[in-house]
């Protein structure tokens, strides 16, 4: 039992001082332990690529969790044998992958975004408008700091994200322009702050993301928007809209920061402009001949 915990110790360790998200260090961290109970509390550097295989393969078989949940698993497993216990795995033969349900993204029309963003104020409609206005996911928004934030040439950067974004005209004003003392300070800090039990620094945090994430379904509510409106479909709609405006795929994936296409190709779907939205010759016709529908 003791040696589980020391295991688990030098993962948070890695993550730290790799600067992973919080949320990362727990989620691999639950599914280390899940690995571990799976073999009945067997010491990982004792397990080889079958024992893991074993493992994802319950999840996607006995577990029927989603693609995106095994995969979670698999990088969690990755970190574990590379940074802490200093292996490489090799390829995982054998390995039945999740089934990834098809899926379309939920995507806000332009008067439900504007609806939506007149729902919010303050600090809540800040983070609101910066997701839509630049794509940005929740947690990447979330971490900015004031620094990142260029008034000049209205551009931010996305720390470990996908690089610089534009600072859209309508929020540039609203974005608290702290002087240089204060540039490491979050932009939407919380109130709360932590005591590092090894050194005494005090941690300071950024918001929560339960508050935007609050917020935005109780606008949608209160908006009137029947549709299942969260944080990410704030994302959706900047993509979507953007096609609509008659930007290429290729600048909407650099914009998001997909490193593969096909990934961005969705939301052509979304428009109806992939193959399901081709142009049926029947509607070219302008003047059907008499009797045509005809039964």
């Amino acid at each position: 039992m003791q040696t589980k915990r020391r295991l688990l110790d030098q993962v948070s360790d890695a993550i730290r001082r790799l600067h992973y998200s919080r949320r990362t260090e727990e989620s691999y961290v639950q599914w280390i332990r899940r690995h571990i109970y799976f073999h009945d509390k067997r010491h990982p550097a004792t397990l080889g690529e079958p024992d893991i295989t074993a493992f994802l393969n319950h999840l996607a078989v006995d577990r029927s969790v989603a693609a995106s949940t095994q995969n979670q698993a698999l990088s969690a497993l990755l970190f574990l044998y590379k940074q802490v216990l200093g292996k490489d795995l090799a390829w995982l033969d054998g390995l039945v992958r999740a089934k990834r349900p098809a899926r379309m993204p939920v995507v806000m029309t332009q008067v439900e975004v504007e609806r939506l963003l007149a729902s919010l104020r303050g600090v809540r409609g800040l983070a609101a408008g910066l997701l839509y206005g630049t794509g940005m996911r929740l947690l990447e928004c979330l971490r900015l700091r004031v620094k990142d934030v260029d008034f000049g040439y209205c551009q931010i950067l996305v720390r470990d994200g996908f690089g610089e974004v534009h600072l859209p005209h309508a929020l540039a004003r609203k974005y608290p322009n702290a002087g240089r003392e204060w540039a490491w300070q979050y932009v939407f800090p919380s109130k709360n702050r932590s005591v590092d039990p090894d050194d005494g620094v005090i941690r300071r945090h950024h918001l929560d993301e339960s508050v935007p994430q609050r917020a935005i379904k109780e606008a949608a509510r209160h908006a009137g928007i029947d549709k299942p409106v969260h944080c990410h479909t704030l994302r959706h709609s900047f993509a979507t809209h953007l096609l609509l405006a008659g930007y290429d795929i290729r600048t909407v994936q650099e914009l998001l920061g997909h490193a593969d296409v096909s990934t961005t190709m969705i939301y052509t779907h979304v428009l109806n402009k992939g193959g399901r939205g081709v142009k049926s010759p029947l509607d070219r016709l302008e003047q059907p001949r008499a009797g045509y529908y005809a039964a």
